[in-house]
C-alpha cells in the first residue's frame, strides 16, 4: 500500500491516511477482503505515530470501509454494491479546498482562521 503524508500541510496527518486509504478503497486499488498493514508496520514505514494509525483505522472502520479484529487485524469491508460517496461530503470538499486557497491569498493562518470559525 502506497501512501504518504505531508508533514507541512495543515490536514492532520490521520486525515491524509484516511483520504488516501479511502480512495483506494472506492476504486477498488482495496479490494474487499485486503490486509492492511498492522499499525505498528504503517507508523514505523510512515515515521508517524502509533497512534495515528490507529485512529486513522478507526475512522475507516467507523465509515464502514475496514473492519478490524483481534488476531486478524484490518481489512477491507464487504460493502453494498453500489456504495457511493455523500454529496454532502463532495461538497464539503469543494467548499473546505476554496477556503484554503483565499486563506492563502490573504496570509492567513488556518489557525487564526480555525480560531475564528469556533467563535461563530
Amino acid at each position: 500500500m502506497i501512501v504518504d503524508v505531508d508533514t507541512s500541510s495543515p490536514t492532520p496527518r490521520y486525515e491524509q491516511l484516511r483520504v488516501q486509504i479511502a480512495r483506494m478503497i472506492d476504486s477498488g486499488v482495496l479490494a474487499e477482503g485486503a490486509r492492511l498493514p498492522t499499525i505498528a508496520q504503517l507508523a514505523n514505514d510512515l515515521g508517524l505515530a502509533p497512534g495515528t494509525v490507529a485512529r486513522t483505522y478507526r475512522e475507516l472502520e467507523g465509515d464502514g470501509l475496514v473492519v478490524s479484529r483481534r488476531r486478524v487485524g484490518t481489512v477491507v469491508a464487504a460493502r453494498p454494491p453500489h456504495r457511493t460517496r455523500k454529496p454532502e461530503s463532495a461538497a464539503l470538499d469543494a467548499v473546505v479546498r476554496d477556503f484554503a486557497r483565499q486563506l492563502h491569498q490573504l496570509g492567513a493562518s488556518p489557525d487564526d482562521a480555525i480560531s475564528r470559525l469556533r467563535a461563530l
